[in-house]
């Protein structure tokens, strides 16, 4: 009887931390376009949509592109060479009158490279 209650408080749990972190991950997804994100959860979205974008660089680039000795220096330094790109794609914007986006500022865009070299870093053959 002991471990019937057992399982069924399990099967509860299992259920209601699922679903709490997958609203968690809907709320980060939606973050990024809010015009008053929270910081921690638009950072979450953008880590969310670097993997998702990384996922699926896959089926059309299924190959690591850069050579087996450069990875590691690539999965580093990429990402703070893209987040320094959108730095200046921001500064760039604002001097044109443009909005400047969330994905402008370096954490941002520094998450999101970086989330996608890592899945790419991982998975590619």
């Amino acid at each position: 009887m002991l471990e019937f209650i057992f399982e069924i408080l399990g099967e509860f749990l299992l259920q209601a931390v699922g679903e709490a972190l997958l609203e968690i991950g809907l709320h980060s997804l939606a973050e990024p376009f809010r015009r008053a994100p929270n910081p921690w959860l638009a950072a979450l979205g953008y880590l969310l949509f670097g993997a998702l974008l990384g996922g699926l660089s896959l089926l059309v680039f299924p190959v690591y592109l850069v050579p087996a000795p450069w990875r590691m220096v690539n999965l580093f330094l990429t990402p703070f060479a893209v987040g320094g790109l959108m730095v200046a794609m921001g500064h760039w914007r604002a001097r044109r009158g443009q909005e400047v986006l969330r994905i402008d500022r370096f954490l941002y865009g520094f998450l999101f490279a970086a989330a996608l070299a890592l899945v790419r870093y991982v998975f590619a053959g």
